[in-house]
């Protein structure tokens, strides 16, 4: 199974793990990396690293290979990362000392990583993102409605995997170091608590994930005023990306429907081909 993509790998990382066309092979045979080296002498030119506090980050996937690359990723963007072969393992870890993420596998044994991200639900609003061969749309919308935070599919470029956990952590400290922010909002039926990081209706918590909750709140700190989707991807993902526009759309039918589940009356309308816009009244 491949995993990552050379060619969306800057040479930096490529040269720690490749020194040669030669070797490519090696890897490719080993199910690494998808290599293709046209063009692969171009791709000198790279981004200087963010600096990036020292983050805990725990890996779990049953391929040791995989865990192992994508730790030595991670080790070299400024992060701590702990590689784990199973849920249980990842799940006794986190309990004894919790991680500032999870990056999870699905197809795990004892454990999956379904179970896993259910279970940690339960004790923290801990960042989780699933990178998974399950690829269909009921595995996205099950993972997510779980509570991940963000979903990837392989094959997959590393240096977005890096790209999406650097936008979670921006994400969590904008929220942090925001002043004059509304600590709590009232919209409708709905009361939307940002120091709890948590949406009630009449009292009862409805579930949301930190991203969603994110969401929910920035529209709600908008409201009335029709939000494009790219403002949401810049200013609740941390990023901007016509590929990643559906992102929206999935989330919001997630939110839409924990709002129903709960007996909201509040409704999260579309403004066709732009965004969306919530309003006082339904």
């Amino acid at each position: 199974m491949y995993v990552f993509d050379i060619l969306t790998t800057p040479i930096f990382y490529t040269y720690n793990f490749i020194k040669s066309p030669q070797n490519c092979g090696k890897f490719k045979a080993a199910g690494i990396f998808k290599c293709n080296f046209t063009g692969f002498h171009d791709k000198i030119n790279h981004e200087v690293n963010e600096a990036v506090d020292k983050k805990l980050i725990y890996i779990a996937d049953d391929e040791v290979n995989i865990c192992n690359i994508i730790k030595s990723f991670l080790i070299k963007e400024g992060f701590e990362a702990e590689t784990f072969n199973d849920g249980q393992s990842i799940l006794d870890a986190f309990n004894a000392k919790p991680a500032d993420m999870l990056v999870i596998d699905i197809m795990m044994p004892g454990i999956d990583g379904y179970s896993l991200c259910s279970q940690v639900r339960q004790i923290s609003s801990v960042p989780i993102i699933i990178v998974s061969a399950k690829d269909t749309e009921p595995d996205k919308i099950a993972g997510l409605t779980l509570g991940c935070d963000d979903y990837m599919t392989k094959p997959f470029s590393p240096m977005e995997l890096i790209a999406r956990i650097r936008s979670i952590f921006r994400r969590i400290e904008l929220d942090r170091a925001q002043t004059g922010i509304r600590e709590v909002i009232e919209i409708s039926d709905i009361v939307i608590d940002h120091n709890i990081k948590k949406a009630k209706c009449r009292d009862k918590d409805i579930g949301l994930t930190g991203m969603e909750f994110s969401l929910l709140y920035y529209l709600a700190a908008n409201r009335n005023r029709a939000v494009s989707r790219s403002e949401l991807l810049d200013k609740v993902w941390g990023f901007e990306s016509e590929v990643e526009t559906r992102a929206t759309d999935d989330m919001i039918k997630r939110i839409r429907k924990k709002l129903a589940d709960a007996g909201s009356e509040l409704k999260i309308h579309t403004v066709w081909g732009f965004g969306f816009r919530l309003t006082d009244k339904g």
